[in-house]
């Protein structure tokens, strides 16, 4: 019997590939973005001492009902004022191993225009 490809396990291989030479610093945090099929998650990490200095969902109150590309960009705009609140204003963008289209380049570009730098 012929098995099918796991995508999950496909992304996670391509996610570790891409972890082993992006990490986030002080400095410069990792902006890590999760995609479920219903919701997208971003969150600021601090790698050396293993800290998230901000997140934002599509679970928070702040995110309006609409498409899910239309929930990312909101998503990305939030995560963006949460960790300039944060005093961050450059960030490492990884996109945890999805192709950057879509929801997870909604997310990016809304992060973007509202002030993160990446």
């Amino acid at each position: 019997m012929i098995s099918k490809p796991d995508k999950n396990k496909a992304r996670q291989k391509r996610q570790k590939r891409v972890r082993a030479k992006i990490s986030g610093t002080a400095e410069r945090p990792r902006l890590n973005v999760f995609r479920s099929n219903k919701n997208i998650y971003a969150q600021v990490i601090d790698d050396v001492k293993g800290v998230t200095l901000a997140s934002a969902s599509s679970l928070d109150k702040e995110v309006k009902d609409g498409s899910k590309v239309d929930e990312a960009a909101t998503v990305g705009a939030l995560v963006a004022k949460r960790a300039q609140d944060a005093k961050v204003s450059e960030v490492v963008f990884d996109r945890g191993g999805y192709i950057y289209h879509g929801r997870v380049q909604s997310l990016a570009e809304a992060a973007r225009e509202n002030g993160l730098k990446f």
